[in-house]
C-alpha cells in the first residue's frame, strides 16, 4: 500500500472550520475503490495544524491524484493554508494497520 502522512498548518481563522471545509474533499476520496483509509487529527500541541493519515492500494494513488476532487482541493485549499503542507509517503507491504505488541492490551 501508498501510506501517506502530511501536516497541514491552516490560518487561525480557519483552523475550527477545517473539517467542514475539507469534508466534501474528504468523503470523496474515502467513497475511492483504492482508498483503505483517509483520517484527519487536530494537534493537541498546535490548534493550527492538522495531520491526515491515508492509505491507498498501489495501484489507487494515481487515481486519487488525477480525480475531479483532487483537483478541486488543489485549487480551494490552498487559500485556507499559512504553509505548504509537508508530507510522509512510502510503500509499505501491508494492507492494514498492525498490533503494536508493545502495548497488547490482554484479554
Amino acid at each position: 500500500m501508498i501510506f501517506i502522512t502530511a501536516k497541514f498548518r491552516v490560518l487561525p481563522e480557519h483552523a475550527d472550520a477545517w473539517p467542514e471545509i475539507t469534508r466534501d474533499f474528504t468523503r470523496a476520496t474515502r467513497a475511492e475503490a483504492g482508498c483503505l483509509w483517509f483520517d484527519w487529527s487536530r494537534s493537541v500541541e498546535d490548534p493550527n495544524e492538522y495531520v491526515l493519515v491515508e492509505a491507498f492500494r498501489d495501484d489507487a494513488a494515481e487515481a486519487h491524484v488525477t480525480s475531479a476532487h483532487f483537483t478541486e482541493a488543489k485549487r480551494t485549499l490552498p487559500a485556507y493554508l499559512a504553509e505548504t503542507p509537508r508530507v510522509v509517503n512510502a510503500s509499505v507491504p501491508q494492507d492494514d494497520w498492525s498490533p503494536l505488541g508493545e502495548l497488547a492490551v490482554e484479554d
